[in-house]
């Protein structure tokens, strides 16, 4: 068995593929060149950047297993996949505290105003120190306040989790009916259960100081201009899910209008050109889609990987 890892795959797993007598390929292969090159292969796996689609899939019959090392999905077609019999897997625990920790690096930093300290203390701060200072003087805290977490599967129980251990308040929303409380591992192993409470969409969004959002790719954006509408003044938004959730142009006209205090975005539109827009705004903490980009991570989702692929390609 011949497995092309096109956007990498982490050491360990690549060993657990090869014990096995697997053939691990991790040079990567343009996305125009996969249709012709694909069919030395009898796997694939992805991270966010490759595509997997329809016209893929048809040029490379000899396919037997697409793996997604993270857990959006949507850069492959994966009911036609598996309805010409391919298996299609994914990893969908194993990257859920990386990217939490994430989304609290960009709440972190919107309240106490480091993405805009960052930028101007190395053009001002032996000029303007004290001007500085004045700016960013209006900090707030985490403790006390209210996050809304915008879908809460493994993702955003992880991050409902460290908002608890901040001593926030954890409000969300989901499709499902979701758990009365979050069990939290304290030093030494103590377990405590702490509540959170599930809330319609629209409660969570004018009783929120802070949003996380944890949804897939959607049809429209889950925050657009009538969702704006109802937020508190001077609420904080963190989107480390997809790009398309919140509408990028409502959300420019939403901070220059102060109604959204900051925002930290992990995805954008039109990824891997974000609009510079985005990129330029004084209010907006950015990281360039690296929810799942720690060492740890990256490890888990090799592990688990290559098991999901053993399994399913020695059945």
């Amino acid at each position: 068995m011949r497995i092309l890892a096109n956007d990498g795959i982490d050491a360990v797993g690549k060993q657990l593929l090869e014990a096995v007598g697997f053939e691990v390929d991790t040079n990567h292969i343009p996305q125009d060149e996969l249709a012709e090159k694909l069919n030395a292969y009898d796997a694939i796996t992805v991270r966010s950047a490759t595509k997997v689609r329809q016209a893929l899939i048809d040029a490379c019959p000899n396919i037997k297993a697409i793996g997604r090392g993270g857990v959006g999905m949507d850069n492959i077609d994966v009911d036609y996949a598996r309805s010409k019999g391919i298996a299609v897997i994914n990893t969908p625990a194993a990257s859920s505290l990386s990217v939490g920790e994430l989304v609290f690096s960009h709440l972190l930093n919107g309240v106490r105003f480091l993405y805009d300290a960052n930028r101007k203390m190395p053009v001002e701060g032996n000029t303007n120190f004290a001007g500085l200072k004045k700016d960013y003087a209006k900090g707030v805290e985490l403790r006390g306040k209210t996050i809304g977490v915008v879908g809460f599967g493994r993702i955003g129980r992880e991050t409902a989790k460290i908002a608890l251990g901040l001593g926030m308040d954890v409000i969300y929303t989901d499709l499902f009916e979701g758990p009365a409380t979050l069990a939290l591992t304290l030093s030494g192993g103590l377990v405590v259960d702490v509540p959170v409470k599930q809330v319609a969409f629209e409660d969570l969004l004018k009783a929120s100081d802070f949003i996380s959002l944890h949804v897939p790719f959607l049809d429209k954006p889950a925050i657009g201009a009538a969702e704006f509408a109802l937020l508190k003044d001077g609420v904080g938004l963190v989107n480390a899910s997809r790009g398309g959730v919140i509408d990028e142009l409502e959300l420019i006209k939403a901070l220059d209008a102060g109604k959204v205090a900051f925002a930290g975005l992990d995805v954008f539109d039109n990824e891997p050109t974000p609009r510079q827009e985005i990129l330029q705004h004084p209010r907006i903490s950015l990281t360039p889609h690296i929810g799942a980009a720690t060492n740890e991570a990256q490890e888990r989702i090799g592990v688990e990987l290559a098991t999901l692929l053993i399994e399913t390609l020695k059945k």
